[in-house]
């Protein structure tokens, strides 16, 4: 990888037909990403829907622009990437629909960019199909339109290593379109997650130490340092250093540290949005096979691209994928899905080149079987994709129902706001009741005992309890009632009582 040379970069870019009659001819040539791009806005506003409520960690990221509610505790880990891009629609209004449709169309913009930054890299027809992989994995659906990084970052990933090529191969000349794009897009992967976008870049920052890289070097590291410079200048002001902050975000993640996640992020495969603990066998084998054709796929595409000689455009992104990929495989206590999603779409555009090889290269009498078999795999693959988005759409729209169920519950009993909640789910709870919340244990801590009894004194607060479980000390005197599968606690003092 770090060998190649801006000639094989040149070669990869002759591979590709050259658009020579004018702006209708480049539209018509993109055409096929923006119809990806376009399918994949419609299928999350149809399979996933605008009006699923905000999850726990949406609610976070929300609440921190949004006027509905006081803003939720913000952890050492989170950056304020994702708030600041809900803001144009957060800052004004409480719609959730709303909030979808914006995501939703922003994500598969998104997408289109990402793909069309490789098109001298890759013919159209191999960045369509990969753009229609990974688009059509049911983590990159059902994460399209929430308000979370990780889809962020996989974007900002792919459309940098592009980038990060394009100018390499522009020779003695300057590629400003890919320097622009280099930028822009390691700081979009910054402001969303720093830490991932260090792991994503890690081969860009090698590869361009290594070879002296005068252009993109500089660039990649203006743009990270851009990118993350809000969560920095946050870790002195608010977490007492950067150094106190990874600490924190190590601590609040279980402590980073040797742990292999490989088989928890399987058991995650099956539609489980966050697996901690990760208990429970795999799921079933034809939700993960796909899993395991990936690397074998990923594999060909290198073999691939180096017997054509131009095996830059094919192992840096792979690279990028590995890097990306292992923290969350190999350094973290859990699993959840969406971790992955930069080594997904990195991974996209190799996989889509090995698939056409295998569909264009065998003599025309095999020809039609193997077209057939890969065309059916394709479709077996999808159907269980979609599947699992059905699936797992449907249960976390019925936790946001109920979680909906409890505000209301919570205002019948005269908790209204300014008010407080605690206890299990207290998070999204407060939130959609307009309260602030606490908690005196766990990642999201930010109260103690005798904090939240004195705010009792004050205004209305409720402790959400589970079932077989007793209520904290500073709620055993408050009044209580089924609620759930658990009891509702609850205080409201002077004259509301």
């Amino acid at each position: 990888m770090t060998g190649s040379t801006d000639a094989q970069h040149a070669g990869a870019r002759r591979a590709v037909p050259p658009v020579t009659a004018g702006g209708r001819t480049r539209a018509r040539a993109t055409a096929p990403l923006a119809a990806v791009a376009a399918v994949f806005t419609l299928v999350q506003l149809l399979l996933v829907g605008p009006g699923t409520g905000l999850g726990w960690d949406e609610t976070v990221y929300v609440s921190q622009v949004g006027a509905h509610a006081p803003a939720s505790f913000f952890s050492a880990p989170r950056a304020r990437g994702v708030s600041l891009l809900v803001a144009p629609v957060a800052a004004w209004s409480s719609s959730t629909v709303l909030l979808r449709i914006y995501l939703a169309v922003l994500s598969g913009l998104a997408l289109y960019l990402a793909l069309r930054a490789w098109r001298d890299l890759f013919p159209v027809r191999v960045l369509a199909l990969a753009g229609a992989l990974f688009a059509s994995l049911w983590v990159t659906l059902f994460y399209g339109p929430q308000a979370m990084p990780n889809y962020w970052v996989a974007v900002g990933a792919l459309t940098a290593v592009a980038c990060f090529l394009r100018a390499g191969a522009a020779g003695a000349g300057t590629d400003r379109a890919a320097l622009a794009g280099l930028a822009a897009s390691a700081a979009l992967m910054a402001w969303m997650r720093p830490t991932d976008a260090v792991w994503a870049a890690l081969p860009l920052l090698a590869l361009g130490a290594a070879r002296r890289h005068r252009r993109a070097l500089p660039v990649l590291l203006t743009g990270l340092a851009a990118g993350a410079a809000e969560w920095v200048i946050e870790a002195y002001v608010r977490y007492g250093g950067l150094v106190r902050r990874l600490a924190d975000g190590s601590a609040i993640q279980g402590g980073l540290g040797w742990h292999l996640a490989v088989v928890d992020q399987l058991r995650s495969l099956g539609g489980r949005t966050l697996c901690r603990p990760c208990t429970g066998g795999p799921p079933h084998p034809a939700l993960t096979a796909w899993w395991f054709v990936l690397p074998l796929l990923a594999a060909l595409g290198l073999v691939v691209a180096v017997r054509a000689r131009r095996p830059a455009a094919t192992a840096l992104p792979l690279a990028c994928a590995a890097t990306a990929a292992f923290p969350y495989l190999f350094l973290i206590g859990y699993a959840a899905p969406r971790f992955l999603l930069p080594a997904y779409a990195l991974v996209a555009v190799p996989v889509a080149d090995a698939l056409v090889h295998l569909t264009t290269v065998p003599r025309p009498s095999r020809r039609p079987a193997v077209v057939t078999l890969v065309c059916a795999g394709l479709a077996a693959h999808l159907a269980v994709q979609l599947a699992i988005l059905g699936h797992t759409a449907g249960n976390t729209a019925a936790a946001h129902r109920s979680w909906s169920r409890t505000a209301a519950e919570l205002h019948r009993r005269g908790i209204r706001p300014p008010c407080l909640v605690t206890g299990d789910d207290a998070l999204p709870v407060a939130y959609r009741a307009g309260c602030s919340s606490a908690a005196t244990a766990g990642p999201n801590a930010n109260a103690t005992d005798d904090g939240i009894t004195r705010t009792a004194r004050r205004v209305p607060v409720a402790a959400l309890v589970p079932a077989e479980a007793s209520p904290p000390r500073y709620a055993r005197a408050w009044t209580s009632v089924p609620w759930g599968g658990g009891r509702l606690y609850y205080v409201v003092p002077g004259p509301r009582r």
